[in-house]
């Protein structure tokens, strides 16, 4: 008898057609703990941490809505010194602001609560993050392991394997922080034209999910103004006004490109609810997802 295919639900999703925009969770600040053993199922949660350690930082991370993420390296040994930390924030004003430690004993990381309520620094390169979570979920270590490979070996000191970062079935998914710009759909090579695109400040509509300092349908919206016009910085598009009537939006986006004449674009936006279907390959539930399309773009 033959056994019954695996469900990945990366594939079943590219069968679909899921849409990628408007995905990217919300998110202004990050923890990140590296930690070269094997990730639990529910990464932070499942540490086996000092239980006041564990409270103090969970507690910290909530008070300021932080996503705590496990990190390593791609590859490297697991005898190569302390372990580091970081908070990182994305500020209102654009503002990338980053703060770095490291820990060897459990007490360590009650530093991370400190730098919640701290400044950091400014200038600092950032952070590519690639999930790779595979107890999690499979697609994350089957399509995120290759993507964490290409993208290490061309920036070594920027990149680093992550746990959980929310929407399994686009993986490979890369995020960006502070910037936070998550991408989603790829692999190794349009990973690293992705990346270097980013860091040279142009970001690009495709593979891209969204700003996570943007709710949904704002996302989208940037993301049709940067199909239709091209590739753009991450701020120099921003959105000026919303207003909303039931599952309809028209959403403003203004540019900040350089030039006489301001910018400005009406985008009208719909959300509805999918079938549902399976979302994750651990996950058997069905559950609709929530798709928000563009029906039209006018220029002021």
């Amino acid at each position: 008898m033959t056994p019954p295919e695996r469900f990945l639900c990366a594939d079943a999703a590219r069968a679909r057609g899921d849409s990628l925009t408007g995905t990217a969770p919300y998110g202004v600040v990050w923890v990140l703990i590296e930690y070269r053993g094997g990730w639990p199922a529910n990464g932070f949660e499942g540490l086996g941490l000092q239980p006041g350690v564990k409270e103090l930082l969970f507690t910290s991370a909530q008070a300021v809505r932080a996503r705590m993420l496990l990190i390593r390296r791609y590859g490297r040994p697991r005898d190569e010194g302390p372990n580091r930390w970081a908070v990182l924030r994305h500020e209102s004003s654009g503002a990338y602001r980053q703060q770095w430690g490291t820990w060897s004993r459990d007490e360590d990381l009650a530093e991370i609560a400190a730098a919640l309520g701290g400044p950091g620094e400014l200038g600092l390169p950032p952070v590519v993050l690639v999930c790779t979570h595979g107890r999690h979920d499979t697609c994350c270590a089957v399509r995120g392991r290759p993507v964490g490979r290409a993208l290490s070996e061309r920036w070594p000191e920027l990149v680093w394997e992550c746990t959980h970062v929310g929407g399994d079935r686009f993986a490979a998914n890369v995020v960006v922080a502070p910037d936070g710009v998550y991408y989603g759909g790829l692999d190794a090579k349009s990973s690293v034209a992705v990346v270097e695109q980013h860091l040279a400040g142009r970001i690009h509509a495709e593979y891209l999910r969204g700003y996570t300092d943007l709710p949904p349908p704002h996302q989208v919206a940037v993301a049709a103004v940067l199909a239709r016009f091209g590739p753009a910085g991450r701020h120099d598009y921003v959105v000026a006004g919303t207003f909303r009537v039931g599952t309809y939006w028209r959403i403003r986006v203004v540019g900040r490109l350089p030039g006489p004449t301001p910018f400005e674009a009406d985008v009208e936006v719909r959300s509805h609810r999918t079938p549902p279907h399976q979302l994750t390959c651990n996950g058997p539930a069905m559950s609709p997802a929530v798709v928000h399309e563009v029906t039209s773009i006018s220029f002021g």
